[in-house]
């Protein structure tokens, strides 16, 4: 029973290693006052890059109200904003992936996501952060980015 309950840790451990961060929402602000179920608002939510611990990245995104955003049936739009900071001295892993997705988030009940991609230009020692709307079909051009320099 203990090797079974250890294999399940190890396997949860690698799991979440490699999946994308989760964000922490901050707070929102209303955008428009709705008459029938929630406004329309501006969240920004804050996530962890999961492989460079000193990089926070804060992201502002649009999300519809009305009855079908209170119950969770929504489309989002594809609007958002990114802004990634060094928030302590940056060591970056020997192995350091060039380009890896680092964060994922529905935006609707269906096919649609935002996410963040990390680049990285070992020429310039910079690290950029792409934020993308993804969509099985026809997704958006709209996108945001936001570099950190490696010291």
């Amino acid at each position: 029973m203990r090797h079974i309950l250890c294999c399940l840790f190890a396997a949860a451990v690698l799991w979440a290693a490699a999946c994308p961060a989760l964000a922490e929402e901050l707070d929102c602000v209303t955008t428009e006052w709705k008459l029938v179920g929630a406004n329309h608002k501006v969240c920004v939510n804050a996530f962890d890059d999961p492989d460079v611990p000193c990089i926070t990245c804060y992201m502002s995104q649009a999300r519809t109200g009305g009855i079908s955003g209170a119950v969770g049936l929504a489309e989002d739009p594809s609007e958002f904003s990114l802004d990634c900071r060094q928030t302590c001295p940056i060591t970056l892993p020997e192995k350091f992936p060039k380009k890896k997705k680092v964060f994922s988030e529905g935006t609707s009940i269906m096919f649609k996501d935002t996410e963040v991609n990390r680049l990285y230009d070992a020429k310039r020692k910079a690290i950029v952060y792409l934020a993308i709307s993804r969509r099985i079909v026809s997704g958006s051009p709209k996108n945001s980015i936001s570099t950190v320099i490696v010291p």
